[in-house]
């Protein structure tokens, strides 16, 4: 009997979209990764009594080197974040100090923002990190999309399992809830305003909510996006933390 449940199953995921969910994702991965790029941003953390803005540039080669300067305010101006493999280091010019964060720092907030260290640090392709099944179609914003369950098949990801939305046209998330292995829902992300640039369907907004903390998000505003641009090799050093 477990066996026909599982060819059911398998036979329904492959029906929905005339496609499987593996391929859904691949595509995914397709328009969201690249071999670089470079982004400038801005960041709109909502809290309980005000909200604030910063923003900054980030330059990343596949999904293991990045680094990030905060541009303004003056107060956040000069911060810069380091990712090398899976290590982080944070430079501040206030106390021109360099600190690695590790272990549990990681789950920390990123500028008192509602996404974490771990989530800035995992840029990993989808395929690499989750199985999938498609579980059903419904309509976001107007927008046909595939609902989407994954499932963790390695140990160190942030969150074991992830329900997304894909746009049937586009392959880019439109909304993803994000899930501990208890099963609670911890973070959800809506992804908007989806743009062709280079080829590549990609969101240029995205709001972030950690469903544990009060306030209304994080809003990230993409002003400009390039893909597979010449970046300086010297950039993704420590040394260019303090210049």
């Amino acid at each position: 009997m477990k066996y026909i449940v599982l060819i059911i199953t398998a036979l329904f995921s492959t029906l929905v979209s005339g496609q499987t969910a593996d391929e859904i994702i691949k595509k995914v991965d397709q328009n969201m990764s690249a071999e670089n790029r470079i982004i400038e941003s801005s960041m709109t953390i909502h809290g309980k009594r005000n909200s604030r803005t910063m923003t900054s540039i980030s330059y990343s080669v596949g999904d293991k080197q990045s680094f990030t300067e905060y541009l303004s305010p003056a107060r956040e101006k000069g911060t810069k974040m380091l990712k090398l493999e899976d290590k982080l280091w944070i430079y501040s010019p206030s106390t021109d100090r360099t600190i690695q964060i590790s272990g549990h720092m990681l789950r920390q907030s990123v500028m008192g923002s509602d996404f974490s260290y771990e989530d800035m640090m995992d840029d990993r392709e989808l395929t690499d990190l989750y199985t999938s099944k498609i579980l059903n179609e419904e309509l976001i914003d107007g927008r046909k999309a595939f609902v989407l369950e994954l499932i963790a098949k390695v140990d160190d990801v942030a969150y074991h399992s992830r329900k997304i939305w894909v746009d049937a046209e586009r392959f880019v998330p439109l909304k993803e809830d994000l899930f501990a292995k208890s099963g609670q829902l911890l973070k959800r992300t809506t992804l908007s305003d989806i743009q062709k640039i280079q080829g590549k369907w990609f969101p240029m907004k995205m709001v972030y909510k950690d469903m544990l903390k009060q306030g209304d998000g994080t809003e990230l505003h993409i002003s400009s996006i390039k893909f597979n641009q010449q970046i300086p090799e010297y950039i993704f050093t420590k040394a260019a933390l303090k210049q």
